[in-house]
């Protein structure tokens, strides 16, 4: 029994090392590359600098993957989920009990 989730903890942590470590790839390939498209760009057509697109959108990107791989969700995370799965189950059985004080009512 104990093996087993030991095997699961093993997975979970290889998992996240593997996910952090597409993190730091990600990270540098940006860190390498966006400076080549900003010495391109301002070689070829310094009249418009289309470098922010690539730099913005790539950012963005990194930016969530870091929050992701770092487990690092200030929004709609796991306790924002359990706070919403109590919060519909509580309406539920209130709906439930209204409707039978109401079915009790009419007996």
């Amino acid at each position: 029994m104990e093996n087993r989730f030991e095997g699961r903890d093993i997975e979970r942590a290889r998992k996240r090392v593997k996910e952090i470590r597409s993190f730091y790839i990600n990270l540098g390939l940006y860190c390498t590359i966006i400076p080549i498209l900003i010495i391109i760009n301002l070689t070829f057509t310094p009249e418009f600098h289309w470098f922010y697109f690539s730099m913005c959108g790539w950012g963005l990107g990194v930016l969530f993957h870091g929050m992701a791989a770092f487990n690092y969700v200030p929004f709609l995370n796991k306790d924002w989920e359990e706070r919403k799965l109590q919060q519909f189950m509580e309406e539920d059985r209130r709906a439930r009990e209204k409707f039978r004080s109401k079915d009790n009512q009419t007996t």
